[in-house]
């Protein structure tokens, strides 16, 4: 009899068997509870890395459209930081749109965003960019000491490498406001150091242009050019076309400036065929007449 019992309770432990090894291996391929999902948020980041080298490279309608989708992205996700950035991104593209008032808006919503999140940085950054719109609007000029006063003090709470290029890139136009071009220099000197350190050319070749800008108006004609020729090198790399249509109009004007008219005219027209092949024939023709 005990031996009949055993071979009947022997289907029952085997079923037991098998629902605890189904158990536990339903346990452990379950996902945790407390994981968290990024995929809002990665999607928000690209689309505004993507918006902002569209803006670097001259395509200021599409930029706007792809940062306004980091834009519902990051609000959908409820994520305050790519709320404040996306913002920030936002209000420069609208300002180059010459859509000042909404740009404007735009940087003071990132503004109170970040002082209600008690972010030190992401304040700062967002007074550089008020700052520098308020430099770049008519009549900023004549506030010039006391934006760069500002930038220059903002600075200390900036860690990000490339929010502080930036900054720097500010506090040189100040500079070259206030006609201190040797110290504009040296600002976007320690811009152009970052964007190069971290690979971004398109940025790199935007301060080289900048730095050109500076020395033709001290009347370094040389350096202006070979200033524009670093920015071309970095331009072209990156196969940045509308860079390399304003790099050769800048150089037809300093080359003008220096009495090299038949020189100018050849670089005015190299950035007329650029812009023509980008399909921005109105900008290839105004640079044709200058």
């Amino acid at each position: 009899m005990a031996s009949e019992t055993g071979l009947r309770n022997r289907p029952i432990r085997l079923v037991s068997l098998l629902l605890g090894i189904l158990f536990v291996c339903t346990c452990s391929s379950a996902p945790k509870a407390d994981e968290e999902v990024y995929s809002l948020r990665k999607r928000a980041e690209t689309q505004l890395d993507e918006g902002n080298k569209e803006a670097d490279r001259g395509n200021y309608e599409s930029a706007l459209i792809i940062i306004n989708e980091a834009r519902r992205i990051a609000v959908s996700a409820d994520d305050p930081s790519l709320r404040i950035r996306t913002g920030l991104s936002r209000g420069n593209v609208l300002f180059t749109l010459g859509q000042a008032e909404e740009a404007a808006a735009a940087w003071e919503n990132a503004l109170a965003e970040a002082e209600q999140l008690g972010n030190p940085e992401l304040t700062a950054v967002s007074r550089v960019h008020q700052a520098r719109g308020r430099l770049l609007s008519p009549g900023g000029a004549a506030s010039a000491q006391a934006i760069r006063e500002e930038v220059n003090g903002e600075m200390a709470a900036i860690t990000d490498s490339l929010y502080a290029a930036f900054a720097h890139m500010v506090s040189g136009l100040a500079e070259k406001e206030l006609g201190r071009y040797a110290e504009a220099e040296a600002a976007l000197g320690l811009s152009v150091a970052i964007h190069e350190k971290e690979r971004n050319l398109e940025k790199a070749a935007y301060d080289w242009y900048l730095i050109a800008s500076f020395r033709s108006l001290a009347g370094n004609y040389n350096g202006a050019r070979q200033a524009l020729e670093t920015a071309m090198t970095l331009d072209r790399r990156v196969e940045n076309s509308y860079g390399l249509a304003t790099d050769w109009r800048a150089l037809g004007d300093i080359l003008k400036k220096a009495g090299q008219v038949e020189e100018a005219r050849h670089a005015y027209l190299r950035s007329a065929e650029i812009f023509r092949a980008l399909g921005q024939d109105e900008e290839a023709a105004a640079t044709e007449n200058r």
